[in-house]
């Protein structure tokens, strides 16, 4: 048996006011879900462990079966593997957003969406007025870039830009945790700064504020830390000959890669609502084709959470049901080979919050001989009732792959 686990990035919710108390799986139109759901068996799962951010780092990891706690040390490191960055054991390597300030407030932890291409010019400027051979900054994908300081203390607090949305960028300074780490917290406080007023008047953010754009006017570098020390899939999994991850989001790819999962290029994918579905699909069902696990990313449920866009959430929610899910499902149900399917976001982002939470997710498990449960259709609320209960950690992979 092949195995796919589709990930809905944030999709999980909060019962909202506006939508009669229900929550935004609950009140999307999702036929196949439901299908699946009710055909399969369901639990809930509590993706971040105690004591740990929830971020998505620490999320996927738990889902494939690690212990964050002990491989998490920051997603910076995995979002390199996802650019095939050669680095060293002492790098610090920090994921490096371009945002959008007005007045000091963090108006947009992507800096509007700001497209590769526009960003690449930027993060080269940076490169030549603020790099040197101790730091230096790598183009990533729209605003989600690399910063690595040589020989840089990992022990600095630095907040999540998507967690400080209309608040004081200045607030949320970088603060060193020990006095070790004093001169990497002030270095890195210093190229924040010394970003604004280089990409203040950037010709590229002029042009966007005249086409109605907000500037990428700032960096914010955060989830710091060093190459990670990770077992392959396939140790925990003999079963797994080889396995492939389809997103378009680098952290995903990077996690894939130190995990000896084959990162697939999808021509169009973009990591928002605009991506190409079509191809993801494609990607993943000749992926299952030649390996015996698929890992599917979708992004574009978390970053409507992060604007707080509940419409544009169900929509991504309903776009994942009817352009993915639904096309895999009516392929692979007439193959000889059966392929498990578990659909599951790796966190709540709330509308509300605007934020990643700790909330335990909702799951569901099914292939074509599973013996179903009692839940009718998949949702935050229902899945409680499914034959897993509540999971912790890697219980969920090993009972996903014992089917």
């Amino acid at each position: 048996m092949k195995h796919l686990i589709i990930i809905g990035d944030g999709m999980a919710d909060w019962h909202i006011p506006s939508l009669g108390g229900k929550t935004i799986l609950e009140n999307a139109y999702t036929p196949y879900m439901n299908k699946l759901a009710k055909e399969g068996c369901n639990g809930v799962l509590q993706t971040i462990p105690t004591g740990l951010p929830s971020g998505s780092d620490v999320a996927n990891l738990s889902i494939l079966g690690y212990n964050p706690h002990e491989v998490c040390d920051g997603r910076g490191p995995y979002e390199a593997q996802g650019l095939s960055i050669n680095l060293q054991a002492d790098d610090l390597i920090l994921r490096c957003n371009l945002v959008s300030i007005d007045n000091s407030i963090l108006k947009s932890h992507s800096a509007d969406y700001i497209t590769t291409e526009e960003a690449d010019i930027l993060i080269h400027y940076l490169q030549e007025y603020l790099g040197n051979e101790f730091v230096n900054f790598y183009t990533g994908k729209q605003y989600r870039h690399l910063l690595v300081i040589k020989g840089g203390h990992k022990d600095v607090n630095c907040t999540p830009p998507h967690d400080i949305i209309s608040k004081s960028l200045y607030a949320y300074l970088p603060q060193a945790k020990e006095p070790s780490a004093k001169e990497t917290a002030r270095l890195i406080q210093d190229l924040i700064l010394k970003s604004q007023r280089i990409l203040k008047d950037h010709p590229l953010n002029k042009k966007r504020m005249k086409n109605g754009k907000m500037p990428a006017n700032s960096i914010w570098p955060w989830g710091g830390g060093y190459l990670p020390q990770i077992k392959p899939f396939n140790s925990k999994f003999p079963q797994v000959k080889s396995g492939a991850i389809i997103s378009a989001v680098d952290l995903i790819r990077g996690i894939g890669h130190s995990i000896g999962l084959q990162p697939i290029e999808v021509p169009g994918a973009t990591g928002n609502y605009k991506t190409n579905y079509k191809n993801k699909v494609i990607a993943t069902l000749d992926s299952l084709q030649d390996n015996d696990f698929v890992y599917l990313h979708i992004e574009a449920s978390d970053e409507s959470g992060h604007e707080g866009d509940i419409f544009l959430k169900q929509r991504t929610i309903e776009d994942l049901d009817s352009q993915i899910i639904g096309p895999i499902y009516e392929t692979i149900k007439g193959w000889n080979t059966s392929v498990a399917i578990a659909v599951l976001p790796d966190h709540a982002t709330p509308c509300e919050c605007r934020s990643h939470t700790t909330d335990p997710v909702p799951f569901f498990i099914w292939h074509r001989d599973i013996i179903p449960d009692t839940v009718q259709r998949f949702d935050e609320t229902s899945a409680y009732n499914g034959m897993y209960g509540t999971l912790k950690g890697d219980e969920f992979i090993n009972e996903f792959m014992k089917e």
